[in-house]
């Protein structure tokens, strides 16, 4: 109660990082937090966002912002998808609930993550609100199909297919902890963990390990957490490829999006492939460092297909007014990945909602001091890039 009353203090996404910084331990914060190697591709996405500057029209002549979108037959009254991120269970005891809760309730799409840890069916449960599955292909196609038919019989709307974590970039936060999707006591950890009593005790103590339950039936009965996640390490298919991807295009019925494209031929070969959108993404900064930003990469993969199919951006927004400029410069929504779990690790279900409150709130005021009453009315003349004197 009392973190959710002390909500309102938290005015940015950064004011929730800040405080998730200070309720977790250091081997969950970074794990949460940190990205590849140099992190040169972490902070080019938010880099790439301080590169376009906004364009305002005054006097539009009207009071009210119009922030809804159509995605795949569903109107939504926000261009928002919390995307699939794994191992929430870290965060918050049953976090994937409360993600999709939360979600739900503010009008975005939730997006489920293979790597979750409530079961695909539990989180179909919560209640009204529109949820995508995401499938990493882990195995062999035998597992990825019965996820599938799991998933369609949950009623997920659509199939997210994520390709560019064939293998696990270097993160270099997490190899400091000895931490690979499990956390290690060490002296260090351990201390650590006892200075961090709520998460201690709300987390550890009450919920155990967490476990890859959508993984659960495909690995030996009764596996415990840990060799759950030695079985999902064992799983991932350096050898996916294009065919495997067409494969599963042609079991899942419904709209179909690959997650994780950045060049231009690969987007386009999505396209004659059959998916229906395509999730321009880094993962986060958490794979390749030094790639591309997801932004940069945004216009010309637009451009090339935008026509044809659905594009999607995620990777470092922290603001309202970055969705706007991803809105204007051809984004259909924008995926978010770290700021809806900042509010989760501080309050949970409360805390989700206060992220998403105040994207919605600074999207808000953004359009209207733009001149735009709506996102449909957004283009790229709302938007400039800097150039070398600002």
């Amino acid at each position: 109660m009392i973190a959710s009353m002390s909500l309102g203090t938290a005015i940015n996404i950064a004011d929730l990082r800040a405080r998730a910084r200070r309720r977790l331990p250091r081997v969950v914060f970074d794990y949460l937090d940190g990205g590849a190697e140099d992190e040169t591709t972490l902070d080019g996405n938010r880099a790439a966002f301080r590169r376009w500057v906004l364009v305002p029209r005054v006097l539009p002549g009207t009071g009210s912002v119009d922030l809804s979108v159509e995605l795949f037959g569903d109107r939504l009254p926000l261009p928002l998808i919390v995307g699939p991120t794994g191992l929430n269970g870290l965060f918050r005891r049953h976090a994937d609930v409360l993600l999709a809760r939360a979600t739900g309730a503010a009008g975005a799409v939730f997006t489920l993550s293979t790597a979750s840890n409530s079961s695909l069916e539990d989180v179909a449960a919560t209640g009204p609100g529109i949820k995508w599955f995401q499938l990493y292909p882990w195995g062999e196609r035998s597992l990825a199909q019965r996820l599938l038919e799991r998933a369609a019989a949950a009623g997920y709307r659509v199939l997210v297919v994520t390709v560019d974590g064939l293998t696990i970039g270097k993160r270099e936060r997490d190899l400091r902890h000895g931490f690979a999707h499990e956390v290690h006591y060490t002296p260090t950890v351990v201390l650590d963990g006892l200075a961090h009593p709520r998460w201690l005790i709300g987390v550890w103590l009450r919920g155990g390990v967490p476990r890859f339950e959508n993984i659960a039936e495909f690995a030996p009965k009764n596996a415990s957490a840990r060799e759950l996640t030695a079985f999902v390490r064992a799983q991932h298919n350096r050898s996916f490829s294009w065919g495997d991807l067409a494969w599963l295009r042609g079991r899942w019925r419904g709209p179909f999006l690959i997650k994780g494209l950045l060049a231009v031929e690969d987007a386009t070969r999505a396209a004659d492939l059959g998916a229906d959108g395509v999730i321009v993404s880094n993962h986060g900064g958490r794979q390749l460092d030094g790639a591309i930003a997801s932004l940069d990469a945004l216009v010309p993969i637009v451009d090339a297909i935008g026509r044809r199919v659905v594009v999607i951006v995620d990777g470092g927004v922290r603001r309202g007014a970055e969705v706007v400029k991803a809105l204007a410069l051809g984004a259909r929504a924008v995926l978010l990945g770290r700021a809806p779990l900042y509010g989760l690790a501080v309050a949970g279900e409360p805390g989700v909602a206060r992220a998403l409150a105040i994207l919605r709130e600074e999207m808000e005021r953004a359009m209207f001091l733009l001149g735009c009453p709506s996102v449909a009315a957004l283009s790229r003349a709302s938007v400039r890039e800097r150039g070398p004197r600002g």
